[in-house]
């Protein structure tokens, strides 16, 4: 090696040493980002865009350049919600007698119904459960095509702990949402769901807060939920009652559906907006000598006040604050600012810092990235993530996506001599984090995380509970790390791991929790009618019937798929072995492929 190029080598290794996070600093920007002001800094809300600035202002102290004219802000649209709009009506016809019923009262939309009116007739369809797997189909000889279902919440048997369907432990097929797309399936124009006040007595009969319960964007159908006490009133006309039928179905675990006589029709009508919104990954920039560059990233939004997502549904309204999920890595990407711009002029290659909003509604910030990215992505050398690192237990450490590049592990190791951590590596770079949507575009990543706690999704998630020394240490680490990567000669080639499948994903896109497996990763980014794939697994049923990253499936065993909620749906139904034919769009062309759906494992 020249003398020169030594001394070069030498200098930067000495001021890569010389560079140390700073706890206190660190420690200020979390508090600020997890504080009551921010309250929880939900999507489309003011606090994540307090938030947003916030950060921006740490970049610009930091001397971090914007990459967007003068803004450091990458703003997207996301859908944050839905309010109800003024036409929201149903009306009974018995006989030649008409009844208007109240909304808000009588009855209320869900969030996710979808939009329309709709007539007809009235199917009574138990708790509008389709459950192979334990024998049970509240559908079983009813005809309810064109008809208006009526359905119970929950499933039966709930007050049962030697249930074999479930005790009180609930399955997904209590999911409004999966109660939704089975009466579509069906061919419902119109599921009204009804409380099972058999299983509990001492509930008031009231309806559910508009906004409260998850689902798709639009069920595809309107999805209504009715006092029971109307219900009831309609089941007398059949010689029926609420409370008989559900008892009759939870003694015996058989279904209990009927048709209500003919002379009871329903009109409905509803008018559900979506709650559209703006919000910004935030994004600084320290050029290199070369056009090549690193991305280090940390998504910054949380849950705001819980609702949907929140693990103690009973603190719904309450702050959670997110200070380790994730205000620690965004702290962490405003530290790592500061220390790569004490050495800016030595960089080999540049540094792109992105904190990234829409992650809790699935990963839609780093989706917006990677299809609209501020530097080319063939000249990304590599993608860093940080997710929840604050507190580190035992002085273990989680580090993921190792072998996505050919160089990251020995580069990984070779830093961790130098500091105490146990470090737990996995090769993959598909997990719940902002890493995947670059996983999906051939970047290699590297994804930091410290580890689960009961805190997590809760309110009881405040920075007090944030050890800085130790995040601190992460940093160096994450620091020096990015250093190699930033100045070695060669950049990591990307690699596809063959994973082992996984035990289970939140969003659905392998399957859920159990069952058949087929493989797929979802792009978070498409809206529009399908689900589109991300990528597919390498050696997954999918990729082995010759499906392909940017494949948008239609339909799934002679199911339409409008979204991620009908794929879900219909993939639980199905079991390991089975053989189902799939439609996709392939650059706009239909295609069909036959999948052997395998076991989770």
């Amino acid at each position: 090696m020249p003398r020169l190029a030594r001394f070069t080598a030498a200098l930067v290794c000495a001021v890569a040493a010389w560079a140390a996070a700073d706890a206190e600093r660190y420690l200020r920007n979390v508090r600020e980002l997890a504080s009551p002001q921010m309250k929880g800094r939900g999507a489309g809300t003011p606090e994540l865009d307090q938030a947003a600035r916030h950060i921006a202002g740490q970049f610009q102290a930091a001397g971090l350049k914007p990459l967007s004219g003068s803004s450091y802000f990458q703003p997207f649209t996301l859908t944050v919600g839905a309010t109800l709009g003024s036409n929201n009506s149903l009306e009974t016809r018995t006989g030649g007698r008409r009844a208007s019923l109240r909304p808000g009262q009588d009855f209320l939309p869900l969030s996710f119904s979808g939009r329309g009116s709709v007539s007809g007739a009235v199917v009574f369809a138990g708790y509008g459960i389709t459950a192979p797997e334990y024998h049970y189909d509240d559908y079983a000889g009813l005809e309810v095509q064109d008809k208006i279902v009526v359905a119970l919440w929950h499933e039966p048997q709930e007050a049962d702990e030697k249930s074999p369907l479930l005790g009180k432990t609930m399955t997904r097929h209590a999911e409004f949402f999966s109660k939704a797309i089975n009466a579509r399936h069906r061919g419902a124009v119109a599921l009204l769901l009804v409380r099972d006040r058999a299983a509990h007595p001492d509930e008031e009969d009231r309806l559910l807060r508009f906004g409260s319960t998850k689902g798709p964007e639009d069920a595809g159908l309107p999805v209504v939920q009715v006092k029971a006490e109307i219900v009831d009133q309609w089941l007398a006309g059949a010689g029926q009652s609420l409370s008989a039928l559900q008892s009759a179905i939870d003694q015996e675990l058989k279904p209990r559906g009927i048709a209500l006589p003919d002379s009871l029709r329903l009109s409905l009508s509803v008018e559900v907006e979506r709650k559209l919104a703006t919000a910004n990954n935030v994004i600084g920039f320290l050029p290199g000598a070369t056009e090549e560059h690193i991305v280090i990233g940390a998504h910054y939004d949380h849950l705001g006040l819980g609702e949907d997502n929140s693990l103690a549904p009973a603190s719904a309204g309450q702050i959670h604050p997110g200070a380790d999920d994730n205000a620690s890595g965004a702290a962490g990407l405003i530290e790592l600012g500061w220390l790569f711009a004490s050495r800016a002029q030595a960089l080999r290659r540049g540094i792109v810092f992105v904190a990234f909003a829409g992650e809790e509604l699935g990963l839609l910030g780093s989706s917006h990235y990677v299809n609209r990215p501020v530097r080319p992505l063939d000249k990304t050398a590599a993608m860093i993530n940080m997710d929840m690192i604050g507190r580190v237990r035992n002085s273990k450490l989680f580090i993921g996506g190792v072998g996505t590049g050919s160089t990251l592990k020995g580069v990984v190791e070779q830093a961790l001599g130098q500091y105490p951590f146990q470090a737990d590596f996995s090769p993959g770079g598909y997990d719940a984090s902002d890493h995947t949507s670059f996983t999906a575009r051939q970047v290699p990543v590297l994804f930091f995380f410290s580890g689960l706690h009961g805190d997590y999704h809760k309110p009881t998630d405040t920075w007090d509970k944030i050890d800085a020394p130790g995040t601190a240490r992460v940093l160096n680490l994450i620091f020096d790390i990015a250093d190699r990567l930033g100045q070695a000669a060669e950049r990591p080639v990307f690699a596809r791991v063959t994973e082992m499948r996984p035990p289970g994903a939140a969003t659905g896109s392998t399957g859920g929790g159990y069952g058949a497996y087929f493989g797929s990763i979802p792009d978070f980014g498409h809206s529009e009618n399908g689900v589109k794939f991300a990528d597919v697994r390498d050696g997954s049923p999918a990729a082995k019937a010759g499906l392909k990253a940017g494949d948008i499936m239609i339909e799934f065993d002679g199911r339409p798929i409008k979204n991620l909620y009908d794929f879900t749906y219909a993939l639980r139904g199905k079991s390991p072995g089975q053989q189902v034919e799939v439609r996709v769009l392939r650059e706009n062309k239909p295609l069909s492929a036959r999948v052997t759906l395998e076991q989770r494992r």
